[in-house]
């Protein structure tokens, strides 16, 4: 059976497109085992954050991202293509970021940054029971044009709310009323501008005045100071002399005064006495001769 040029052409073309499809096939399992799969999880947001997005190693794109997948109310799993001869170890750490303010690719995108964050540097393998191996993941940085201005308008409205607590009515009748002082100081400063540079002037030579009697008052100090130091050893040397003279007082004090006073008690006892033998005597010198009488025997005594 021979073919026509038109089934000819067909069946060429459906060689082409099968080796067109093969090829594809071959490219896509080769740029395949290039990659290598793993999958980080979060709790954060991952707001603009969509497939094809990159994944970069210290900056330099190593990856894609292939899938983001919802776990459940509070998990995300993000699946990823990362390029074999990236150094994906057991040390690296993933973070959601956002370069630029925006996202989804407006003015800014979300991608996967990969660092190195600990000392295991051994090579990242799946965990039991896991598809692919998973890294860890650090606080996402990830910031949304919607959350920005959100979190600017919040700031908006709270400056607004402080500026009018403190700019009232009665807040504003002061500030005015301080300015007119102030504008009134000014004037008044404006006015007497001629006074004030004459006081000035009689302040510099008042002070030029007051420079030479200052130096004679730092010579007289400096003079007086041998004089002071002078005293001060006097009355160093003094102290012990006080002290002594003390010490001398109280002893007078303690045993001299009270043994002069008894002495003195003695005498006047003995004055009293001799006092009174001086008047016996006087009214009857005799006495001395024949001594005292003797003294009758009172009631009932025998002589």
């Amino acid at each position: 059976m021979k073919l026509d040029a038109d089934n000819k052409a067909r069946i060429a073309f459906a060689a082409f497109l099968l080796l067109l499809a093969a090829g594809g096939f071959g490219w896509y399992l080769l740029s395949a085992r290039q990659y290598t799969i793993y999958e980080i999880r979060t709790n954060d947001a991952v707001s603009g954050l969509i497939p094809d997005a990159p994944v970069e190693y210290h900056g330099v794109e190593v990856g894609k991202v292939e899938r983001v997948e919802l776990i459940d109310s509070r998990s995300i799993r993000v699946v990823l293509a990362v390029r074999e001869d990236a150094p994906v170890t057991a040390a690296t750490v993933a973070t959601i970021t956002s370069r630029g303010v925006a996202t989804r690719g407006f003015t800014g995108y979300v991608y996967i940054s990969l660092e190195d964050a600990g000392t295991d540097f051994g090579r990242l393998v799946a965990r039991a029971g896991e598809p692919y191996p998973t890294i860890p993941t650090t606080a996402s940085k990830s910031m949304s044009l919607d959350l920005l201005m959100s979190q600017l308008n919040d700031n908006v409205q709270s400056l607004t709310g402080l500026v009018h607590g403190l700019l009232d009515h009665d807040t504003v009748a002061a500030l005015k009323e301080s300015v007119d002082n102030l504008r009134l100081v000014t004037k008044t400063l404006a006015d007497n501008n001629a006074r004030l540079n004459v006081l000035i002037a009689n302040g510099e030579d008042a002070s030029r005045r007051l420079r030479p009697l200052l130096q004679s008052s730092q010579q007289t100090i400096d003079t007086l100071q041998p004089l002071v130091r002078s005293s001060q050893d006097m009355v160093d040397a003094m102290r012990p002399l006080v002290r002594s003279s003390r010490e001398t007082v109280d002893a007078l004090q303690t045993q001299v005064v009270p043994q002069a006073y008894r002495a003195l008690t003695q005498l006047d006892d003995l004055a009293v006495s001799l006092g009174a033998t001086a008047d016996k005597v006087g009214r009857d010198p005799m006495t001395v001769v024949r001594g005292a009488p003797a003294r009758r025997p009172g009631p009932g005594e025998r002589q």
